[in-house]
């Protein structure tokens, strides 16, 4: 074998050295370049060479190449990043490289560089944002050459960019649970300010189902993640009036901090208030009592997105809806409701 000093990169160079043939036949091998007549042996020899060299051809000879980076940049807004969003970060990797595409993902926690910064540097094919960012931001990405740029919850600027998942069926789903046994419903909504474009349409799906059912407007009360501040929520919506006897929280975690007050106050779900979570996290089931909550089909989710941003690489006709369909989500029952 040819050798090659170990401190560099392995060029198609080396691997036709290897192969004993050209390099121009090489990147006719390894790119599957049309109209070729190599004998198969001789692919079959720059093929073995190239395993044995450990060959990878560059992002930015890709790029020539093909014309296109195979980057999609994820942006995440700071975020929690727990099961759930694990769970999508996962989902999505795995089918975008179903696409030979790579899936980069940045998150927006301070102090990290500015989103300008990043996709300048990668050059990405597409962008799909988990957040709501400026459109003159967007329209200077595409201007720069990338190709697609999303918004998963859309864009609250003059409706640009329409949501392409859906949160207010969660709080509807939630609401409807709980509206066969309960006249009058609380919402517990989140603390960090930084979840509200998944809470405000949350609660937006709760106060229709509300308006639909003839039910009172929700009573909407801040409820953090720790016990002793989530009490003085759960006293406010029992001495309501009329009295709240079911509560749509906004995810397991705000549940939970829930059921935690209830027990502090000597209380408990669902006798004297019944809670329903989103999100069925692992803790969800050995919460006392065991909790009641809205699953998503983060799986379905992912591959939905995926096949939006492919679809609109491949310059074909996307839908302006929802990626989620009618079957997405799901009641898991427990105790708590």
């Amino acid at each position: 074998m040819a050798g090659r000093p170990n401190d560099r990169r392995v060029t198609s160079g080396d691997v036709a050295r290897e192969a004993g043939v050209s390099r121009a036949t090489v990147s006719y091998v390894l790119n599957d370049h049309p109209h070729q007549t190599i004998p198969e042996a001789t692919r079959r020899r720059v093929r073995d060479a190239a395993t044995r060299l450990g060959y990878a051809p560059s992002a930015a000879a890709r790029v020539l190449r093909t014309g296109r980076s195979d980057i999609v940049l994820g942006l995440l807004p700071d975020w929690p990043i727990q099961h759930v969003l694990g769970r999508l970060i996962q989902q999505l990797t795995n089918a975008f490289a179903e696409h030979e595409l790579t899936f980069l993902v940045h998150s927006s926690a301070q102090p990290a560089r500015p989103l300008r910064e990043i996709w300048k540097t990668v050059t990405p094919a597409a962008v799909l944002a988990l957040y709501d960012f400026p459109e003159s931001e967007a329209e200077a990405m595409r201007t720069a050459g990338t190709e697609v740029v999303l918004a998963v919850h859309g864009s609250r600027e003059r409706g640009l960019r329409p949501p392409l998942v859906s949160e207010e069926p969660i709080g509807a789903a939630q609401a409807r649970y709980l509206a066969d046994a309960h006249l009058r419903l609380g919402y517990a909504y989140p603390d960090l300010p930084r979840l509200d474009v998944l809470a405000r349409p949350r609660l937006e799906g709760v106060r229709q189902v509300c308006a639909e059912l003839g039910l009172p407007a929700p009573d909407v009360r801040t409820v953090p993640l720790e016990p002793d501040a989530a009490v003085e929520a759960v006293k406010a919506w029992l001495a309501a009036e009329p009295g709240v006897t079911g509560i749509c929280a906004f995810n397991d975690d705000v549940a939970q901090s829930v059921l935690a007050a209830l027990r502090s106050l000597g209380l408990s779900a669902p006798d004297d208030l019944a809670v329903i979570g989103v999100d069925d996290i692992p803790g969800s089931a050995m919460a006392q009592p065991p909790l009641t909550t809205v699953v998503r089909d983060i799986d379905a989710m992912a591959r939905g997105l995926v096949r939006h941003v492919v679809d609109a690489l491949d310059g074909k006709e996307t839908p302006a809806d929802s990626v989620e369909d009618s079957d997405s989500l799901r009641i898991h029952v427990r105790r708590s409701a």
